[in-house]
């Protein structure tokens, strides 16, 4: 049992390796905090640069985690389509929305990626100069339902009267699933129990040391659980909760009417990334963001990869679309997160990703 914990342990910090190792640039430079001193006189340069000069633009990219569900992001960076756009991209981890959020509305990030939930509490509050979705990536949730043993013919109701290790209260993995078993008649609170107090990154390490009897885990906490045979994936939150923009690209509306031409390099960039997820193989794409996860081993990616691949988890496009933006509303309402709907139009941006999809 010792040698299991230290195992998970050990995953955990790999898990968490994965998730928030995420302070680097497409092209080299300086560090986050050097690049913040450096840029202080770059907004007001780059509306005269346009996006395709010989000199780039540097634009800092602030993601809310660094995760092998974001592929296609880093199949762009890895792949110079950034750098064809005329962008010098300095990618930083902001380790959570909130972070991500504040990093951006301060001026410390150009453009944020994040779940867009984050921008309609931030319009809800009254935010003048708010933040705006121009380009969705996910279209599925990322993370998998794991029991302790095999499930084949599982279903919903199988959660009635167990504990299931969950998320953070008012936080979109726990908002999905809480969305996810309502659809199927079951009550959160009184139909089962589930565990909240637990640090995001080590749930799995607490199933493996025997907590809970179902676990809905992130990659690569339920990969980790079956290749130990600790756990078996027997449902998809993503496919079970419909199409929903679980990430998206977004920067504040004044950085935007500013900097048109950045934002829409930006764009095509991410569209040729998402081009190429869309014409290769999960193998091809683990190859191509290894890179990334230098923790990890090929064979490792290439089943998270996959898993992501066959549960149709990103767009062909960037378009964010209104429905996927009300499913959204819908969950967050559902969670008591929501006390009125906010308008599609004043959140979302969709021309620059349809110039990038023609």
């Amino acid at each position: 049992m010792k040698k299991r914990i230290l195992a998970y342990l050990s995953a955990v910090v790999f898990s968490l390796s994965l998730i928030a190792g995420c302070s680097q640039e497409s092209g080299g430079g300086t560090s986050s905090s050097e690049s913040s001193a450096e840029e202080d006189g770059t907004a007001e340069d780059s509306t005269s640069k346009q996006t395709g000069e010989s000199e780039p633009v540097k634009v800092t990219l602030n993601e809310v985690a660094h995760s092998i569900f974001y592929a296609p992001m880093y199949v762009a960076i890895e792949e110079g389509y950034f750098e064809e756009e005329g962008i010098d991209l300095e990618l930083v981890c902001g380790f959570g929305a909130d972070k991500t959020m504040t990093a951006v509305i301060s001026g410390e990030a150009d453009i944020g990626f994040m779940g867009s939930e984050a921008s309609i509490y931030t319009y809800a509050e009254g935010a003048t100069d708010y933040v705006v979705n121009f380009a969705q990536l996910t279209q599925r949730a990322g993370n998998f339902l794991v029991a302790r043993e095999e499930m084949n013919d599982f279903t919903w109701d199988d959660l009635k009267g167990h504990l299931v290790l969950g998320g953070r209260k008012g936080g979109m993995p726990e908002m999905v699933f809480e969305y996810i078993l309502k659809q199927n008649g079951i009550d959160p609170e009184t139909d089962l129990e589930i565990n909240q107090n637990i640090d995001f990154g080590s749930t799995a390490a607490a199933f493996a040391e025997g907590q809970g009897d179902f676990t809905v885990e992130f990659e690569p906490g339920a990969t980790t659980l079956e290749s130990e045979g600790e756990g078996y994936v027997v449902a998809s939150l993503g496919e079970d909760s419909g199409y929903v923009p679980y990430t998206a690209f977004s920067a504040k509306q004044s950085y935007i009417d500013q900097n048109p031409e950045i934002i829409q390099g930006f764009t095509n960039a991410l569209q040729k990334g998402m081009d190429y997820v869309q014409g290769h193989t999960p193998g091809e794409i683990a190859a191509v963001i290894e890179p990334q996860f230098p923790e990890t081993d090929l064979e490792t990616i290439t089943t998270i990869v996959t898993r992501y691949y066959e549960q149709d988890t990103w767009k062909s496009n960037l378009i964010f679309e209104r429905s996927s933006f009300e499913l959204l509303q819908d969950i967050l309402e559902s969670a008591g997160e929501l006390e009125e709907r906010v308008p599609y139009e004043d959140l979302v941006i969709t021309e620059f990703a349809a110039i990038a999809a023609q």
